[in-house]
């Protein structure tokens, strides 16, 4: 037993008890509220995706039946239009503008199948008009981007993280009741503000509830599994309700879950602002900084392994294997399944061997296997190099979102929202570039030799990875700052046992004690 004695002569023993004992239920109320945000920052996640993806069987259908519905009417009264080749997106992050055309196979040839046949001039226009639609949501959330980074060190992370739920929740409704192009398009733009919001100030809120490298490895990767699996369950989805329902089913669904989405927000995040007690570093001298650029080079790179493939593989494989439409889609599910074990595997396996080690064994199985892909002579052999391009990826992803936090710790003040602007803009990049320059590659040089200058830029990237090995820290007057904002008030007491026990609990309680104010 000991007894700490304060400046009066009083006893403080049982003082120590009662603050070891809030330490303890303050630490497991921690531990609950983190994984609650975990929770909601995975499902905010996931929605997202399914939005982006439950279109893609939808929108092409739906716009040409809206674009000919005098003639339908005329025509084809009480005729249904119905799609089933939605399959040939499933598994896809992002897609081209396609129009799948067919719809059910019937005896014969239907009135509305015939009406499409004779409306073939058009089909390049309505591709366009989709394509632009399709493309609207990443470019705008490309340009938002970087502003939300900036909002979150001024806000804080609630308040724009509520913003993209409530955008999130208007571009649903939009998509279930709009009968027009124009609000579709705007729905679609729409969200790419709300993916925006919802993705910087989820990562960031990750990286600040775990700041510990293994803790964080390992949300990073079961977030980042919300999007794979959104993407695998959205066409699915999509297809399914609109085969056997109407087009408002599938968003009055997803708008109700991002509804409960939303509420959960309100009840664990209580959104407020709450301006950070630091000052985040400007995005200026982030984007200065050739760590954080390289490390946002990897996402970019290594997510254009699978971006240069979504608009040429199905093509590809119906022209030398003549793989049905259901063949084209499922030919995407090794990715994304391989995706959602990768990104939660390595975010523990990462901190075990060094993140820098597992994103470099994942670009270099990524240029490996984009070689492997052209040797396939039918479906089947293509399962293996998809299964692992799509693992490496994931473990791309899930080991270098950490290094970035990482990064902004030792190098900058730990504020997270801009860092991780910069990383979902390396994603939008990479997915926006691979797909356009994929196409005019395969028309140069063919497709063999498209995946062949991909894998040789990916393997010539690699070995910088090796200086995210042990990146040097770099000293910021963040220490001033924060003793201005934090006093620190010292704890006068004196200690009567001198043991080593009573010192160490002293030094763990009463040494510092912080007061913001």
């Amino acid at each position: 037993m000991y007894n700490l004695i304060d400046e009066n002569g009083e006893r403080q023993t049982d003082n120590c008890f009662q603050k070891i004992g809030r330490k303890f239920f303050d630490f497991n109320f921690k531990v609950k509220q983190r994984t609650l945000v975990l929770m909601i920052v995975f499902v905010a996640l996931l929605l997202d995706n399914v939005l982006l993806t439950v279109i893609v069987p939808i929108m092409p259908e739906y716009l040409w039946t809206i674009n000919h519905n005098e003639k339908i009417k005329l025509f084809c009264p009480g005729e249904k239009v119905t799609n089933k080749d939605w399959t040939s997106m499933i598994g896809r992050k992002h897609f081209g503008s396609e129009i799948l055309t067919s719809t059910r196979e019937n005896d014969s040839i239907s009135c509305i199948e015939e009406l499409k046949s004779n409306s073939l001039s058009n089909i390049s226009s309505e591709s366009i008009a989709i394509g632009l639609m399709f493309a609207s949501k990443p470019v705008v959330q490309l340009i938002v981007n970087p502003l939300v980074g900036p909002i979150t060190n001024r806000m804080g992370y609630t308040v724009p993280m509520f913003t993209g739920f409530v955008v999130l929740f208007i571009s649903t409704i939009v998509f279930a009741f709009a009968e027009s192009y124009k609000l579709l398009f705007f729905a679609r733009s729409f969200q790419g503000i709300g993916s925006a919001c919802s993705s910087v100030s989820g990562m960031g809120m990750l990286a600040t509830f775990y700041p510990d490298d293994k803790e964080r490895g390992e949300a990073f990767g079961f977030a980042l599994s919300g999007l794979a699996m959104g993407v695998l369950i959205g066409p699915s989805f999509g297809g399914i309700m609109y085969e056997y329902t109407d087009k408002q089913v599938p968003f009055i669904i997803l708008g109700a879950l991002v509804f409960l989405d939303g509420v959960l927000q309100m009840i664990v995040l209580k959104p407020s602002i709450k301006p950070e007690p630091q000052l985040g570093a400007s995005l200026k001298s982030l984007l200065m900084d050739p760590y954080i650029v390289l490390a946002a080079a990897c996402i970019t790179i290594g997510n254009m392994g699978i971006a240069v493939l979504e608009p040429s593989l199905p093509i590809w494989i119906k022209s030398t294997m003549k793989a049905s439409r259901l063949e084209q889609g499922l030919v995407f599910l090794p990715f994304s399944l391989s995706y959602l074990l990768g990104t939660n595997v390595f975010g523990y396996i990462g901190h075990k061997i060094g993140r820098w080690l597992g994103t470099m064994i994942g670009m270099l199985l990524i240029s490996i296997f984009l070689l492997i892909i052209p040797l396939a002579v039918d479906i089947g052999s293509l399962i293996v190099p998809g299964t692992i391009i799509g693992f490496a990826i994931g473990m791309v992803d899930s080991s270098i979102l950490p290094i970035m936090g990482y990064l902004v710790d030792i190098r900058h003040v730990s504020v997270y929202g801009t860092v991780y602007a910069i990383a979902d803009v390396a994603f939008c990049v990479g997915f926006a570039t691979g797909p356009a320059i994929s196409g005019a590659i395969i028309k140069a040089i063919g497709f063999q030799w498209m995946l062949t200058v991909a894998a040789i830029v990916c393997f010539l990237f690699t070995p910088l990875i090796v200086f995210l090995r042990n990146p040097p820290a770099k000293v910021h007057d963040s220490a001033t700052f924060i003793k201005e904002q934090c006093p620190v008030e010292y704890q006068k007491n004196k200690i009567i046992d001198n043991s080593n026990l009573a010192n160490n609990i002293y030094r763990d309680v009463y040494d510092y004690q912080y007061d913001y104010n």
